[in-house]
């Protein structure tokens, strides 16, 4: 079937399987991110990343990429919050913004990138998730959804608080 229209742009849904040796989930991020020329959005409830994605973070923001991550800050797991934060001052330095939801728990897991890509799927930016879980997601290219993503990602931010390096 025909999965272009002009006005609709390109939607692929993908699958990342454990029993196989290809990362997808994790090369569908790191692409995102590094196609990223104007700005990179990124919804997440837990950010535990190894060094390559990491790298890809900073080195967007250092480029002048507006980077930006929700994550919670009412946690569901205690631990993995704690671990999540972790990850934070390193981004911090590098020039990427933190956010935290402050209302409740936010689980969505999606990315807007530039108003051209997007992806809205299962898989957190942890190692399970990326690694050993079984999951999903739908990439998007110029779809007119790819702007909806990222305004109710901007409108979530009104009722976030941005994290500092003194945090």
């Amino acid at each position: 079937p025909d999965t272009k229209r002009e006005d609709l742009g390109f939607v692929q849904p993908f699958t990342d399987s454990p029993l196989d040796d290809e990362p997808v989930g994790e090369n569908v991020y790191l692409s995102l991110i590094n196609k990223a020329e104007r700005y990179v959005y990124i919804t997440t409830p837990y950010l535990i990343i190894d060094s390559t994605m990491t790298a890809a973070l900073c080195t967007a923001a250092k480029s002048g990429v507006d980077v930006r991550i929700l994550t919670p800050h009412i946690p569901d797991k205690k631990m993995i919050f704690e671990v999540t934060r972790a990850h934070y001052p390193l981004l911090l330095e590098a020039g990427v913004r933190i956010f935290e939801y402050t209302p409740g728990f936010v689980h969505g897991k999606t990315f807007a990138v530039d108003d051209e890509y997007g992806v809205v799927g299962s898989i957190n930016m942890d190692y399970r998730s990326l690694f050993l879980h079984f999951e999903c997601g739908v990439w998007m290219y110029r779809c007119p959804c790819i702007a909806d993503i990222r305004d109710d990602f901007l409108k979530t931010l009104e009722v976030s608080q941005e994290v500092g390096l003194d945090k």
